[in-house]
């Protein structure tokens, strides 16, 4: 066993999309796909986040999703309105979208087709979490276990993210490199709410990063659309057999508090853990709990079905 070993980067076409994704461990180790949230990368999963779980016995796989980083880009979509949102909130006008969450969860399975991963255990945050939670309900056969982060069931009746969260969600997007590093400094002090010296000295080798991947404001604007059009899964997570467990914080202003709990209580036996004072995001200080959580979780649900 290796769990130090890493795999570069590569690209492979599933679903028929390119998909770039890393791996993180020992190849024969449990499988664990960390699917990222809304218009984040993912390297948004740290390197040393991923390089901890791989050290707790698993195989850990990342990957960009359609329309972001390295992986295939789409085409079509406007960019949202704050019309379109009021009719969808008020007079339940859908709204249309190039694609779904259906769509992200077969180029999620189709990425562990490639690899050969028959099930997994899957960990997503924030939109990552959505589409782990179809993959759940649609192709139950492919999941291990189910950890939500920073989720949502998409029940139009959990509060709304906060003013300042929703309106950096509809900002448009930064004309210039140093307004990108700006604002990507100024969301994540929205996101992670209070202070965290450790991250906001990454701040700007993070959005480094990110800027370099190569950005895609309306692949973002798609996904957006993805999650809207996508409708709440609430009655569908009923049938979920998956060993679940739902991580949020208790200042979320982007999914509110309220999105876990519904996570939580919509799917048979889920176990709900709620982090005090974690916002919406992974701060380094948190990760020895929300690792803990999620090993203790991975390998508890393997040890059942040994």
């Amino acid at each position: 066993m290796n769990p130090q070993a890493h795999q570069p980067p590569q690209i492979i076409s599933a679903n028929g999309i390119d998909i770039c994704y890393e791996d993180f461990g020992d190849p024969s180790a449990e499988p664990m796909l960390l699917i990222m949230g809304l218009g984040a990368q993912m390297i948004h999963w740290d390197d040393e986040f991923c390089r901890q779980l791989a050290a707790r016995g698993f195989r850990v796989i990342r990957f960009d999703n359609r329309d972001i980083g390295k992986s295939g880009k789409l085409s079509g979509g406007k960019r949202l309105t704050p019309v379109e949102l009021l009719k969808l909130r008020f007079l339940k006008i859908p709204i249309a979208a190039p694609y779904k969450l259906i769509d992200m969860a077969r180029d999620t399975t189709g990425l562990m087709d490639v690899l050969g991963i028959k099930s997994a255990h899957l960990v997503g945050a924030s939109m990552g979490g959505m589409i782990a939670q179809e993959i759940a309900i649609s192709f139950p056969q492919r999941v291990r276990s189910l950890t939500s982060i920073m989720s949502t069931t998409g029940n139009p009746k959990v509060p709304p993210p906060t003013r300042e969260a929703s309106a950096m969600l509809m900002a448009p997007p930064p004309a210039t490199r140093e307004e990108y590093f700006e604002r990507f400094a100024q969301t994540w002090k929205i996101l992670r709410v209070g202070s965290f010296p450790e991250d906001e000295a990454l701040d700007r080798s993070r959005a480094e990063r990110t800027f370099e991947r190569g950005l895609n404001p309306a692949g973002v604007g798609r996904q957006l659309r993805a999650i809207l059009a996508s409708g709440s899964r609430k009655e569908r997570l009923h049938a979920v057999k998956a060993p679940t467990l739902v991580i949020h914080g208790t200042v979320d202003p982007l999914v509110r508090p309220e999105g876990g709990k519904d996570t939580a209580a919509s799917i048979p036996g889920a176990k709900l853990l709620m982090v005090e004072g974690m916002g919406h995001a992974l701060p380094i200080p948190l990760w020895p709990q929300i690792i803990d959580a999620i090993d203790k979780h991975a390998h508890g649900a393997a040890a059942k079905a040994a």
